[in-house]
């Protein structure tokens, strides 16, 4: 597997996070959050063979980049647990909690320069690039360097993944105490969070393994190599469950909302536009590389020029029963003025497609009646595209064209097709 791919995956969240940084760098939580994608990049980006290739030809030193990357390990790690401690007390200034903060640092310290003299003290002739752990799990120093490493990763990465538990359990139960923003979308990405840091937990059990079974002869390479897939799946988790919170807020309303309300749109689109217009006039389709917002206006506007087109269909006295009754049977008032809407143009366009007389006059009350509508709710579209379904359910006795399409020689309005107008002018 490619390493540079969850590198620079994790270098694109450090640089969406790089702003927050500079504005608030004097905030310990920022700080590490920024630290542990940092190292979590270097981790992959020196753990390349290319990389690797090029780190010890420049050092003359066979696996330099082995401690390299067990530093830069160590140094993640304790990233780590000095965020789970930022998290924990979510309060920047306390004396305690930085106590915790420099007892972690002093010891992952210690844990690196440990790593250093095992693999000064050590000897690893034969470069290997890939079974590093494996092929030296025998070899004093080495072999010690190798257990310290993954029992420091490993460790680690539980504790962040409990870390992110607590905090995201604290958010659900919104405790007053805790000064911590009860957001949905912080809750989903800090439980994307602990799963990735789960799956880290898992490649460092899957190379101690492959250690132990070197111990007693047996080969287990395979399990070693297939733990470097779970380190990338764990570290692309990691770079989701940072983004979620910082774009999510975004991509909410630009994205989902958008797409919500088109679909909503759905019913209310398939009733006014099952049969063409008189006009059958051309309209240009929304370009296919279109983002939602592109085509929710262009879905809006399809429905008002349809819905003007049916505009000579309307009837007047069905909105206003249907209105009446949807009042009679408890809905609010936003609701009945849609229920009302909803029920003009179901039968408008029934009567369109029987093949109705058009009058252009009773156009003229219903397009006031949806303007003075839209002008005081909003989101108008979306409940009458609601409320169209209900109709479809309407007990016998409702409006003309709400449950049961007009007959052939009557219009909406209630009168013969050559009769007077069914809706006043004004």
């Amino acid at each position: 597997m490619n390493l540079y791919f969850p590198a620079a995956a994790l270098g694109i969240v450090l640089v969406v996070k790089l702003p927050s940084l500079v504005r608030r760098w004097h905030s310990p939580v920022v700080r590490s959050v920024n630290a542990v994608i940092f190292l979590q990049a270097a981790a992959f980006f020196f753990s390349a063979p290319p990389t690797i290739t090029v780190v010890n030809e420049m050092t003359g030193v066979s696996n330099f980049s082995v401690v390299l990357v067990y530093c830069i390990l160590s140094a993640y790690a304790c990233a780590c647990r000095v965020l789970m401690e930022n998290w924990r007390e979510d309060v920047e200034v306390l004396p305690h909690t930085r106590r915790r903060v420099r007892r972690w640092i002093w010891g992952h310290g210690v844990v690196t320069i440990l790593l250093i003299g095992c693999f000064v003290w050590g000897e690893a002739p034969v470069e290997r690039q890939r079974d590093f752990e494996t092929y030296y799990a025998n070899t004093p120093f080495m072999r010690e360097m190798v257990l310290l490493c993954l029992f420091a990763v490993t460790a680690s990465a539980a504790a962040a993944a409990a870390a992110c538990w607590k905090w995201a359990r604290d958010i659900r139960r919104e405790f007053p105490e805790r000064r911590t923003p009860a957001g949905g979308l912080l809750r989903i990405g800090l439980g994307v969070l602990a799963v990735g840091f789960l799956t880290n937990v898992t490649y460092g059990t899957a190379k101690l393994a492959a250690v132990v079974a070197a111990w007693s002869g047996r080969d287990w390479e395979p399990l070693n190599r297939a733990a470097m897939s779970f380190a990338c799946l764990g570290t692309l988790l990691v770079a989701v469950g940072f983004l979620i919170p910082i774009v999510g807020p975004w991509i909410t309303p630009q994205v989902f909302g958008p797409l919500r309300t088109l679909r909503s749109l759905g019913p209310l689109r398939r009733t006014i536009c099952s049969v063409g217009g008189p006009r059958g006039r051309m309209r240009l389709p929304t370009p296919w590389y279109a983002g939602p917002g592109r085509r929710l206006t262009d879905r809006m506007t399809d429905i008002h020029d349809r819905m003007l087109e049916l505009g000579a269909y309307c009837s007047e006295e069905v909105r206003a029963d249907a209105y009446a009754r949807a009042r009679e049977g408890g809905k609010t008032e936003a609701e009945s003025v849609a229920f009302g809407l909803a029920a003009m143009f179901r039968a408008a366009a029934d009567a369109r497609a029987l093949g109705m007389p058009a009058d252009k006059e009773q156009g003229v009350a219903a397009v006031r009646a949806l303007r003075a509508a839209e002008a005081k709710y909003r989101d108008l579209l979306v409940g009458i595209s609601r409320a169209l379904p209900a109709l479809a359910v309407m007990p016998h006795g409702a409006p003309a064209g709400a449950a049961d399409s007009p007959s052939p020689d009557r219009h909406p309005s209630g009168q013969s097709p050559d009769g007077a107008a069914g809706m006043e002018a004004a």
